[in-house]
């Protein structure tokens, strides 16, 4: 199956199997690895890209879904610079092993895409079910946080 949509901001068109998965079109056809694989049900987060700037789990996500969509990876999160979130990210030391760190940060994005100022429990609502092998959960709420705020004096 032949399909077109954006990625990362680039009109591309493809050729892959209707029922193939994202993931494996950006990891394995695409060369875009910062996309990771791990449980393959949507239950843990690592593959979170956005999907017409919303965030979903792309070890899920068929093919023949995308056409006309636009798909957001880590690898395209940052236009030349660092987005907030990374910033934060380096900032507050939020990476251990960093499995699970391209998810939990698309995922961040799209939660400050709408809410620019969430409370604790707001950020903690938002990435339940991004999971994180080394428990670095307070780091990660604590680089919300500090993105917010970079967000904020941009």
């Amino acid at each position: 199956m032949r399909t077109t949509f954006i990625l990362n901001g680039r009109h591309i068109e493809v050729d892959a199997d209707a029922d193939s998965k994202l993931l494996w079109l950006l990891r394995d056809q695409l060369k875009l690895t910062g996309t990771k694989y791990s449980c393959g049900l949507a239950q843990c987060g690592a593959c979170t890209v956005h999907l017409d700037g919303n965030p979903v789990r792309s070890c899920v996500v068929p093919v023949s879904s995308l056409k006309d969509k636009e798909v957001l990876t880590i690898e395209g999160l940052s236009n030349g610079e660092l987005h907030p979130v990374q910033k934060a990210w380096i900032e507050e030391q939020v990476p251990q092993c960093g499995y699970c760190q391209s998810g939990q940060i698309m995922q961040a994005a799209a939660l400050l895409e709408v809410n620019k100022n969430p409370s604790r429990e707001e950020i903690c609502s938002h990435m339940d079910g991004v999971l994180c092998r080394c428990g670095a959960y307070t780091r990660i709420v604590t680089a919300i946080q500090t993105a917010s705020k970079i967000m904020e004096d941009e």
